[in-house]
């Protein structure tokens, strides 16, 4: 049989990859960056990585909770902290408990470079079209997978299901001389530029005075086109927020498509189609938009596909 093809090797795709590859399935992966990680992306700033895509993970699926105790294990996952604060241009700081985030010393982007450890990828493979297989996966945020289907009425009930809007962020990296703060990381309320704050040096465990802020999705819009135009504006908000000096080193990423709006409680998208079954995952599919969402699309489309195709 013709190998599956998995299109995406970020979370969700690798996860879908091993389900099918553990099956006995044929597959192959195939992602047009340079690395596999998708948006669990780190990128080496100033000898160490530094996470400017997901923020952290948290755990509930007993299926996810195995994997991380695993990782943790390894060494290669760390529990960072249940405890964040609240921040607000004309309201006192407050702390908010909940569940306790989790990062990784190497970087989000090294676990699932760890899950794809026994997987062929193909690397820096730009697809243009839907590839031809008995099932192709389309492991990427819905506007991106609809470019790669073909224009007509073939795959009209595909095209209708990938109808979720992704919001756009701006992520920026900020190292000082040391650190001068004293938080893990921060919800930004009601503020025009910055909606979230993170200490990567804490959640990395290392130390280091970085802090990496994203910004909201309105200001991102219309900074698409020219982002380095933001990443001045955006130092400035963040040191007026936490009353911090100008940091030695600033580094700007663009996400055009960082995360999902709205809702959508199916888990994954499967359908056949003339050409064979398309079936789609990532964070954008499921009650919640998080990395445990991607990795259990991932495993259930995987499963979902094993169960058709055996």
């Amino acid at each position: 049989m013709e190998p599956v093809v998995v299109v995406g090797a970020g979370l969700s795709g690798v996860t879908c990859a091993r389900e099918l590859a553990a099956a006995g399935v044929a597959v192959r992966l195939v992602d047009r960056g340079r690395r596999v990680g998708g948006r669990m992306s780190s990128r080496r700033l100033d000898g160490r990585y530094v996470d400017l895509g997901a923020s952290y993970f948290t755990v509930e699926d007993d299926g996810f909770a195995a994997v991380v105790a695993d990782w943790e294990t390894r060494g290669l996952a760390r529990q960072w902290t249940d405890t964040l604060s609240v921040l607000s241009p004309d309201a006192e700081p407050q702390t908010k408990s909940g569940p306790v985030r989790w990062g990784s010393a190497g970087g989000l982007r090294s676990l699932v470079e760890d899950l794809a450890t026994d997987l062929d990828v193909e690397l820096g493979t730009h697809l243009k079209a839907l590839p031809e297989a008995p099932a192709v996966v389309l492991a990427m945020p819905d506007p991106q997978a609809v470019r790669l289907l073909p224009e007509g009425p073939s795959h009209d009930a595909v095209r209708r299901r990938l109808d979720r809007e992704f919001e756009p962020v701006l992520a920026l990296s900020a190292r000082w001389p040391e650190r001068s703060w004293d938080l893990d990381g921060a919800f930004v309320n009601d503020h025009d530029v910055l909606s979230w704050v993170a200490d990567d040096g804490r959640r990395r465990g290392d130390g280091a005075p970085v802090l990496v802020a994203h910004s909201t999705p309105a200001y991102a819009a219309p900074h698409l086109l020219e982002p380095q135009a933001a990443a001045a504006p955006m130092t400035a908000a963040l040191r007026d927020l936490l009353g911090l000096t100008e940091p030695v080193e600033t580094y700007l990423h663009r996400w055009s498509v960082a995360r999902p709006a709205g809702e959508r409680d199916q888990p994954y998208l499967l359908e056949d189609t003339p050409t064979g079954l398309v079936g789609a995952c990532g964070d954008g599919w499921g009650a919640t938009s998080k990395v445990e969402t991607a990795w259990r699309s991932g495993r259930d489309l995987g499963r979902a596909l094993v169960a058709r195709l055996a």
